[in-house]
C-alpha cells in the first residue's frame, strides 16, 4: 500500500484533481469568510451567556477594568468659577445660594459643576449626576433641589456632542461624541471615560469627608449619569446610598451600546445585578424611568463620520425585574417605576427623619413648577474635553516609563536561556491580559481539502479545519510541484490584510486589486520551494467583524483570541504534514496581516519566526495619539485598541517575546500607516535587544522607496537564511 507522503507526490506529479490525503472532500461554498465570522458571533453570544454563571464581583476587580489607577489629589475646598462677566454666584433663593464649582481631581483636571449650599445647616448631602446631554443647569434651575435643605453638588459629564472631537492642526472634524473621543484615547492606556467620571465623582466624596459635620451622602444619577452613580457606589463604601434613574438593565447586549460603554472584561464578573451587589446592604433605588433615546452617532457636514455605531433603548419592565433578582435578596434594593412618587423614592434612600424633612420641605414647592433660571456655562464642556485629552495624552510618557519599568528593567539578558525562561511568563501574562487567552481547540480537526487551481510550478488547495463549536480556520494551501517523496520543506504562512482573503496573497494579475499590496507573495515563496499557507483571519465584513471584537471585549477577550486558537490548529495540521519541517513554520504578514505577525507568534512558539510588513510601528503612540495625521484616534477602525496595551506591550515588547526568534520588519518610505521615525524608534529598542543578547544577525528590517506593499526582496533572503532554504 502506498503511503500518504507517496501518494501526495504522485497526485501532484500527475496534476489529479483531488483532496490531500488524510483529509475529506471539500465542498465550495460560496463565502467562507462570511461563514467564519457568523461562526465566531455564535461562539461570542453563548460565552456572553455562559458569562451569567461565573462572575465573581469586588471592588478591586471593578476599580481595575475602569481604569482607576491615578492617584486623586487632595481637595481641601470647592474652588468658586467666575469673573466680572460671569460671577460664581448664579442665583439665590430665600432657602439656598447657586454656584458654579470646580475641584482637582488629577494634574490638570477638574470636575466641574453647581453648588446648591442651603442657607440653614444642611440636612443631607447629594452628588446629583446628570446624563450626558444634560448639562447640570438644566437640573439646577428645578427649584425642589434649592428647597431640600441638603448641599447639593451637580457635576457637569462628558456629553454626546462632538463639537471638541476634532484636531484644528491637521483640519480634522469628526462626529465623534465626546465620550467616544476620550474612550479613543485613554482605552490603550488602561484607563476609561467611565472612570475618570468615577474618579471626579470620588473627589467630591473625599471633599465632603474632610467635612466636621458628616450628615448621610446620597450619589444619584440620570441616565449616563446613573451608571456613573452605580459604579461609584459600588466602589466606595462611605456613599451611604445611591439612586439610579434610566440605566439599569441587563449588560449581556452592551456590544450593540455606544463603544464608550465598552468596558474590558466587564462581563467575566459583573452585570449590573453584580455592580449592584457591591452596594449592598447600603440602599439602592432602581427607577424604570427617564432612559436617553440614542439612537446612534449623528453625521456632521464636511467631517469625518466615523463613529462607532451604537444604540440605548429603555429596557422593558420586566428585564430590568430580571436582572434586579439576579442580585442579592433583600430590601436593601427597590425598584421604582413612574407610579412610585418623590416620597417612596426618599424614604428608602435616607434616614426615616431626614426623608421626612426633605419631603416636608419640597412638597409645597413642587405644584409650582418653579424654576430658576440659572444661566448655562457654554464654555465648560470644551474645558472639560480638552482636560481629560490633555491629561491622557502626556500619559503616552509615563506609560512607556512604565514598560521600562516593569519590563526592560527587569529582562536578564545574561544568556539566552535566561531571557528565554523569564519571557515565558511574560507571554502568558500577554496572552493572558492582553489579548485574551481561550481555551486550547477542544474539536477534532476534522480537516477537508479541496484542489483549487494549479500552476506549472504551484498545485493551490482549500483546506478547513475545526476549532471550537461553530469555529473553524480556512487557508489556501501551496504545494512546490517539485515537492517529491520524503521531501520535507519549510513552510511560510502567508497572512492577508484587513478585508483580505487567501486568495488574495496568491493573485498574480498585475490588473487585480490584490497584487498592488500583495504582490502574490505566497505563490511566489512557493515557487521558489517553500510550502506556503495563506490562512483567513477574521478582519472582514467592516462592521460585522468589529462586532466582534465589541462582543468578545466585555469578556476580556479580543479578535485575536479567536485568531490564535485558529493558529494553533493551523500550525497543529502543518506539523503532522509529511511535506513539512516541523520546526520551520515561519510567519509573514502584511498590514493587518502585519498586526497578526505581532500577536500571533509573540504567543505561539512554534513559528520560528515572523516578519512584520507594512505594520510595525510605535503602536501606542498611533493608538492613542491626537498629534499624528494617521492616528487611530480619528479613523474608521473604531474596534481598534486594546485594553491597557500602552502601560504593558507596545511592538518592541511584543517582538522581544518573539526573540530569539528571528524577527524582521518589512518597512516603505512612503507607507502612510506610520513614519520612518517612528518605526525606526521603536525597532531601535528589538535591534537593541537581540545586540545584548548576542543574537543581533537575528533581527532584521528592510526599508524600501514604496507605499504599503510587500516589497518581497530583503525578507524573501531572510526566509531563506533562516529557514536554510537555498
Amino acid at each position: 500500500m502506498e503511503t500518504p507522503f507517496v501518494l501526495l507526490g504522485l497526485l501532484i506529479a500527475s496534476s489529479v484533481v483531488a483532496q490531500l490525503p488524510g483529509t475529506k472532500p471539500l465542498e465550495p461554498t460560496p463565502d467562507f469568510s462570511a461563514a467564519m465570522v457568523a461562526g465566531i458571533d455564535k461562539f461570542a453570544l453563548r460565552l456572553i451567556e455562559q458569562s451569567k454563571t461565573t462572575r465573581k464581583p469586588t471592588r478591586d476587580g471593578l476599580k481595575a477594568i475602569l481604569g482607576m489607577v491615578d492617584e486623586r489629589l487632595p481637595i481641601k475646598a470647592l474652588e468658586l468659577v467666575g469673573n466680572t462677566d460671569s460671577p460664581a454666584l448664579l442665583t439665590e433663593t430665600e432657602t439656598a445660594r447657586l454656584f458654579r464649582v470646580r475641584w482637582p481631581v488629577f494634574d490638570g483636571v477638574h470636575g466641574e459643576g453647581i453648588l446648591i449650599q442651603p442657607k440653614e445647616k444642611a440636612i443631607a448631602r447629594v452628588i446629583y449626576i446628570p446624563d450626558a446631554d444634560t448639562v447640570p443647569e438644566k437640573l439646577a434651575n428645578d427649584a425642589m433641589l434649592a428647597y431640600s435643605g441638603c448641599e447639593i453638588v451637580i457635576p457637569a459629564l462628558i456629553s454626546r456632542d462632538s463639537d471638541f472631537s476634532t484636531n484644528d492642526k491637521f483640519g480634522v472634524k469628526t462626529n465623534i461624541p465626546h465620550r467616544e473621543w476620550i474612550y479613543r484615547q485613554s482605552f490603550e492606556l488602561g484607563r476609561h471615560v467611565i472612570g475618570y467620571e468615577v474618579q471626579k465623582m470620588l473627589s467630591l466624596v473625599d471633599y465632603f469627608g474632610t467635612q466636621k459635620d458628616q450628615l448621610p451622602l446620597l450619589v444619584a444619577g440620570l441616565g449616563e449619569g446613573g451608571m456613573i452613580a452605580m459604579y461609584a457606589g459600588a466602589i466606595d463604601t462611605r456613599i451611604n446610598s445611591v439612586y439610579v434613574w434610566g440605566y439599569f438593565s441587563p449588560r449581556e447586549g452592551v456590544w450593540a451600546e455606544p463603544i464608550y460603554r465598552n468596558v474590558f472584561g466587564l462581563l467575566r464578573d459583573f452585570g449590573d445585578a453584580e455592580v449592584a451587589s457591591l452596594i449592598s446592604p447600603r440602599h439602592l433605588v432602581v427607577q424604570h424611568l427617564g432612559f436617553p433615546n440614542v439612537p446612534g452617532p449623528v453625521e456632521v457636514k464636511g467631517g469625518r463620520n466615523i463613529a462607532a455605531p451604537g444604540k440605548i433603548n429603555k429596557p422593558s419592565l420586566q428585564a430590568v425585574k430580571d436582572e434586579i433578582a439576579r442580585s442579592l435578596p433583600g430590601d436593601w434594593i427597590k425598584l421604582c417605576t413612574e407610579e412610585h412618587g418623590l416620597k417612596e423614592v426618599v424614604a428608602h434612600l435616607l434616614p426615616a427623619d431626614v426623608a421626612e424633612k426633605i419631603v416636608k420641605r419640597i412638597e409645597p414647592v413642587m405644584p409650582q413648577k418653579n424654576e430658576q433660571h440659572v444661566a448655562i456655562d457654554s464654555t465648560r464642556q470644551q474645558r472639560q474635553v480638552r482636560e481629560l485629552e490633555s491629561f491622557t495624552q502626556r500619559l503616552l510618557v509615563t506609560t512607556e516609563l512604565e514598560r521600562n519599568e516593569q519590563f526592560w528593567k527587569k529582562l536578564p539578558l545574561d544568556s539566552v536561556d535566561q531571557f528565554e525562561k523569564h519571557t515565558a511568563a511574560e507571554r502568558e501574562r500577554f496572552w493572558k491580559d492582553v489579548i485574551g487567552r481561550l481555551p486550547d481547540p477542544n474539536l477534532p480537526m476534522n480537516a477537508h481539502s479541496r484542489l483549487v487551481r494549479e500552476t506549472d510550478k504551484v498545485t493551490i488547495y482549500e483546506i478547513t479545519l475545526d476549532v471550537w463549536q461553530s469555529v473553524f480556520a480556512w487557508g489556501w494551501l501551496c504545494l512546490p510541484k517539485d515537492l517529491k517523496p520524503g521531501d520535507k520543506r519549510p513552510v511560510v504562512v502567508c497572512q492577508h490584510g484587513l478585508e483580505g482573503l487567501p486568495e488574495d496573497v496568491v493573485n498574480d494579475d498585475p490588473a487585480s486589486k490584490a497584487f498592488a499590496p500583495y504582490k502574490a507573495f505566497a505563490l511566489r515563496l512557493a515557487e521558489q520551494g517553500f510550502v506556503t499557507f495563506a490562512p483567513h483571519n477574521p478582519y472582514r465584513g467592516k462592521d460585522a467583524f468589529r462586532a466582534l471584537q465589541r462582543k468578545l471585549n466585555p469578556l476580556g477577550l479580543t479578535l485575536y483570541s479567536v485568531i490564535n486558537g485558529q493558529h494553533q490548529r493551523i500550525l497543529e495540521w502543518l506539523k503532522a504534514q509529511p511535506f513539512t519541517q516541523p520546526g520551520k513554520i515561519a510567519f509573514y504578514g502584511l498590514s493587518y496581516g502585519g498586526k497578526s505577525a505581532m500577536r500571533t507568534p509573540a504567543v505561539l512558539t512554534d513559528y520560528c519566526l515572523s516578519i512584520c510588513s507594512g505594520d510595525f510601528n510605535e503602536w501606542v503612540r498611533k493608538c492613542v495619539s491626537t498629534d499624528m495625521p494617521m492616528s487611530y484616534v480619528a479613523t474608521g477602525e473604531y474596534e481598534i485598541w486594546e485594553w491597557n496595551m500602552g502601560r504593558t506591550f507596545n511592538y518592541a515588547e511584543m517582538a522581544a517575546l518573539i526573540a530569539p526568534r528571528p524577527f524582521m520588519v518589512e518597512r516603505g518610505h512612503n507607507d502612510g500607516v506610520g513614519s520612518d521615525e517612528w518605526v525606526n524608534y521603536e525597532f531601535a529598542k528589538v535591534r537593541r535587544l537581540y545586540n545584548k543578547l548576542k543574537i543581533g544577525e537575528r533581527a532584521a528590517i528592510e526599508h524600501f522607496d514604496g507605499p504599503h506593499t510587500i516589497n518581497g526582496v530583503g525578507t524573501f533572503e531572510f526566509l531563506k537564511l533562516n529557514l536554510g532554504l537555498h
